[in-house]
């Protein structure tokens, strides 16, 4: 399992072109002389390179690596995580995106002071920095100790994540193949930096166009070659039948259960919404689009997309299994752990192949790359806008696009660093992650709270925050215990240290689905598995007791932490709004309130309407309320003028009355 020349030509040539891209843009156009051209690309981007990059940044190397290695363990039940996408991705297009781009903001934290106070956007900003340590981009975390502290610990914690985005692949690959490790890691964080530091976001969302299509034909190069070797894919499809990995709907309701129909199809939709709808990296992309419209087209384009790379990674695995049937591993080369299946899979089906092992392992760090780059970028713009510019507000054009790039060469060279460190933290790490990465709803909670809930006000917004923070570090610390408890079982769902000490493991099974299941015999890394996981075979274990009272708290589906944590900031929200004195009428900008809030209410007794409202007036009823009609500074319902770029077509909002926000109904631009 030799890399030929072909091969490492082929991995050469796309860090040379994503290198190249980076340049062009560096020396073309403006040169990423203002802040707005280096951070949100001139606001000039059209549908079609922002969607591709919203893909990128959400298929990372762990995707492509884990999401096969869970079908060919557990079967297809997975793949009904693409029934979430649909409203995961409406959602955010008529709900966010309009609030979002109509505010004209840089940073998504800007809307937190606009809707709520600065105190509240620096918490968001704090939990943003420490989200990337927990991964996948739209899973988030957070930890607060003192403000002061945390402003200045925050952007090094979360180089840690990075540093091990960026290790883990390489890590995988040195196992199977060999393949110098340091000289990857290296070469992947210079080229990386390079790019971004020097092109700004235009050069990552367009490397992240070239590194999708790298991608797709990997994938698709395994999955014909592979298909071909067992005799094609209705064979494999036949076979995995036979072999019952083919699963049925589960409609099981009991949020206990790893994954059923509604785990995935529902809780799904709650994490999707954490990463599409409020995550900086992708707020960024949307807010980059030359208009409001490209920008929801970008997000319908998505959809489709990541149907296609769920469907190449749910096939990758069926005929990774076939194969595996008919052609086992020797007991030399079984691989160690469930996330090498992958690679070992690739090596052996092409290794007759000239060129494709090369294209698969630039597939691999071509989600690596546009994971960390879009890390790089959306941490130098909260780092500028959230916390530099507010305590600097007389910095020059020149000297803010300076520092703005320095911030990203220095979280680009911090990261080559941490990729080190996190070569030595082994468990202690990937405890950390794993904890923390059960906190991406904490932050949804809370941007849903300030748009839906005008009684909401910064005392609620704050101690929901936290109120959610503490309830995800209780799920993950008392998951960790429990299954580190005396017996030694671990709990169904929850995420367990590996045995093995491998990073590649650790985002395996952290950043993407744990693939812990209820206890069961299956030969050792999934049923079907006595050729490639054989070696590490054991005795089943007898069979656990169903959990009772927190042991049942604990064991809650990891696909349904989004929703109980966001839910839990919003009820903890609106009961401290309202015990410490509802959000004044007056004092609210109804610009930062979701246009669809009025159809959300309109099924509600009027008098709870005027309480959500804060008193004001019934928002069912305003359209026909005078004041709709009022414009100001010619923009249609009272609100400023956004900018030169604005188009009227797409001004819709609502008017602040003399006394209260009264919001107007209007058709959503498409």
């Amino acid at each position: 399992m030799e890399f030929t020349a072909i091969d490492y030509s082929i991995f050469a040539l796309l860090l040379v072109l994503s290198s190249a891209i980076g340049l062009f843009y560096a020396l073309s156009g403006d040169r990423q002389r203002t802040v707005q051209e280096f951070l949100l690309a001139n606001r000039d981007m059209g549908c079609l390179p922002v969607a591709l990059s919203l893909l990128a940044s959400f298929q990372s190397a762990v995707a492509i690596l884990g999401v096969p290695a869970e079908i060919f363990r557990f079967g297809t039940e997975y793949w009904f995580l693409g029934c979430s996408y649909f409203l995961g991705l409406l959602i955010p297009a008529h709900i966010f995106i309009p609030v979002f781009y109509r505010l004209r903001i840089t940073s998504t934290y800007e809307y937190l002071e606009l809707r709520f106070n600065k105190t509240v956007r620096v918490f968001g900003t704090i939990t943003f920095i420490f989200q990337m340590v927990s991964g996948a981009g739209a899973v988030g975390a957070a930890e607060f100790g003192a403000l002061g502290v945390a402003q200045h610990c925050s952007p090094s914690l979360q180089v840690i994540y990075m540093g091990v985005v960026l290790y883990a692949p390489a890590l995988a690959l040195n196992a199977v193949t060999g393949f110098d490790l340091w000289s990857a890691v290296l070469t992947m964080g210079l080229v990386c930096t390079l790019y971004t530091t020097l092109g700004g976001l235009k050069a990552v969302i367009w490397t992240d166009v070239f590194q999708t299509l790298v991608m797709l034909a990997g994938q698709v190069a395994v999955i014909v070659v592979g298909a071909w070797r067992v005799g094609g894919m209705a064979r494999v499809w036949r076979v995995a039948e036979q072999e019952g990995k083919i699963a049925g709907i589960d409609l099981d309701p009991s949020p206990l259960e790893r994954h059923t129909f509604w785990s995935l199809s529902v809780g799904g939709i709650f994490m999707m919404l954490s990463l599409y709808g409020v995550n900086q990296a992708q707020v960024q992309r949307y807010l980059c689009a030359r208009s409001e419209r490209e920008a929801k087209l970008s997000c319908y384009a998505v959809f489709p997309c990541q149907q296609i790379v769920l469907c190449l990674s749910c096939l990758i695995g069926l005929v990774m299994f076939v194969y595996n049937l008919e052609h086992p591993l020797a007991p030399s080369r079984r691989p160690a752990s469930s996330d090498q299946l992958v690679l070992f899979f690739v090596m052996d089906v092409l290794q007759d192949l000239p060129g494709l092992p090369g294209l698969f392992v630039a597939c691999l760090f071509s989600g690596a790359l546009s994971t960390i780059s879009s890390a790089f970028n959306s941490l130098a713009t909260v780092t500028m806008e959230d916390l530099v510019r507010p305590h600097f507000p007389g910095l020059s054009e020149s000297r803010a696009t300076l520092l703005s790039k320095l911030l990203a060469l220095g979280y680009g060279l911090l990261c080559l660093g941490m990729a080190y460190v996190s070569s030595m933290l082994g468990p202690v790490l990937q405890a950390a992650i794993s904890i923390f990465g059960m906190v991406g709803g904490p932050l949804l909670g809370l941007f849903c709270l300030g748009m839906f809930f005008p009684c909401a006000n910064p005392t609620g917004a704050v101690v929901g925050l936290l109120a959610g923070l503490a309830m995800a570090f209780w799920i993950g610390i008392g998951s960790f215990l429990q299954s580190w408890g005396a017996k030694g079982v671990p709990l169904a769902n929850s995420t367990t240290l590996p045995t093995m000490g491998n990073l590649s493991t650790v985002l395996a099974t952290t950043l993407l689905p744990p693939t812990t299941a209820p206890p069961r015999w299956d030969g050792g890394l999934g049923s079907g598995c006595a050729g490639w996981g054989g070696a590490a075979a054991s005795p089943p274990d007898p069979v656990s007791p169903s959990p009772t009272g927190l042991q049942r708290f604990y064991s809650l589906s990891y696909m349904w932490y989004s929703a109980h944590n966001s839910t839990t900031v919003i009820l903890v929200g609106v009961l401290v709004s309202l015990l410490t004195g509802p959000t004044p009428a007056a004092a609210l900008d109804p610009r930062t309130i979701s246009p669809v809030l009025p159809w959300l209410l309109c099924c509600l007794p009027p008098k709870m309407r005027r309480w959500l409202c804060c008193g004001g007036g019934d928002p069912v009823q305003a359209p026909g309320h005078a004041d709709t009609t009022e414009k100001s500074h010619g923009v249609p319902n009272g609100l400023s003028h956004p900018g030169p770029d604005w188009q009227g077509a797409e001004g819709h909002g609502y008017v602040r009355s003399a006394t209260a926000p009264i919001y107007a109904v209007q058709e959503t631009s498409f």
